[in-house]
């Protein structure tokens, strides 16, 4: 991708792990370069041949259908060889370890690795073990740094001048690696973060930067330019942390009341996917004009294709 000469292209890195070790530098580069990328989704001919001769192998030991698809489309319009790795059916199932897979993998001369684990830390092992680039696609409650990417791009094509804006994350916040991953990006980004969410379920005193909101009352006066909502993670949770789903959707959830409020208000609404209508959202609200999810979704795509070109596999190395 082609960059103006007074705007230095910052070093590639061999993996992409989270959002916490990329200077501001390296996630406006890559927000940059998503740019260019989406630009190729209104041609007739939507592929490049930037990857054209390198593998890429998505490797997802938990289910995924929006960040395995993005990196399969992504991978494939710039011309890689993509394989899926079905855990269910690999010698996963018989015992075999994460490493045991990798080396196999690496065998078989992989450029590039996207993994999805539900134990946190598993991609950084990875990418100490392996010279394919490890792109982290989720890892426990850890990071989503893609998600993240894809967020902020999003906002931005909605806010250009984005420093000193406000989001409001609403929901899940303690087990969620988009919470992390995104909640960072945006504080580097210059963009307020406050969270909102039942009291067990926000983590106390982990961000600083980060302002805690009690009800959508105080949601609504502190007036934020868009509302992120997430899924309720009742598979990561191992106790009950509210009375049911009922309960949670009429005190934290998107209502038609609130919905009512934040569309007047003409508030962007954005939310990661998968959606659980009648639980964060009220059907109502996927119709809005301000809803920014399906934007999410396609410039998924775009972001990932940005991550792909600027890392280098050590497989390139003589």
């Amino acid at each position: 991708m082609s960059k103006k000469d007074d705007e230095p292209i910052p070093p590639s890195k061999k993996d992409l792990l989270d959002i916490a070790s990329l200077s501001v530098e390296e996630i406006e580069y890559l927000l940059k370069s998503a740019g260019p990328f989406k630009e190729l989704f209104k041609r007739s001919i939507k592929k490049v041949p930037a990857l054209r001769g390198k593998s890429v192998l998505n490797l997802f030991y938990e289910p995924s259908t929006r960040t395995s698809s993005s990196f399969e489309v992504a991978a494939k319009r710039m011309s890689a060889d993509v394989t899926n790795l079905s855990v269910s059916q690999s010698s996963v199932v018989k015992g075999e370890s994460v490493l045991d897979t990798v080396d196999t993998l690496q065998a078989m001369k992989t450029d590039y690795i996207v993994i999805r684990h539900k134990a946190a830390g598993i991609p950084n092992l990875l990418a100490n073990h392996t010279r394919a680039s490890i792109l982290n696609a989720g890892d426990g409650f850890h990071a989503h740094p893609t998600q993240a990417l894809l967020d902020a791009f999003t906002f931005r094509e909605v806010i250009p001048e984005s420093r000193g804006k406000r989001i409001v994350i609403v929901g899940d916040i303690l087990h969620s690696r988009v919470a992390r991953s995104t909640s960072t990006i945006f504080n580097k980004l210059g963009v307020e973060v406050a969270v909102l969410g039942p009291g067990p379920l926000i983590p106390p005193g982990r961000n600083d930067f980060i302002k805690r909101l009690s009800s959508w009352e105080d949601v609504f006066d502190w007036k934020p330019d868009a509302v992120y909502l997430l899924r309720v993670q009742m598979e990561r949770q191992d106790e009950q942390f509210f009375p049911s789903l009922t309960e949670y959707h009429k005190v934290y959830g998107l209502t038609s009341e609130r919905f009512k409020t934040l569309a007047s208000e003409g508030t962007y609404l954005m939310h990661p996917g998968p959606v659980n209508r009648g639980v964060e959202i009220v059907d109502e609200a996927m119709l809005y004009e301000k809803s920014l999810i399906n934007q999410q979704v396609e410039n998924g795509i775009a972001v990932r294709m940005a991550a792909l070109y600027w890392l280098k596999p050590g497989t390139e190395e003589k």
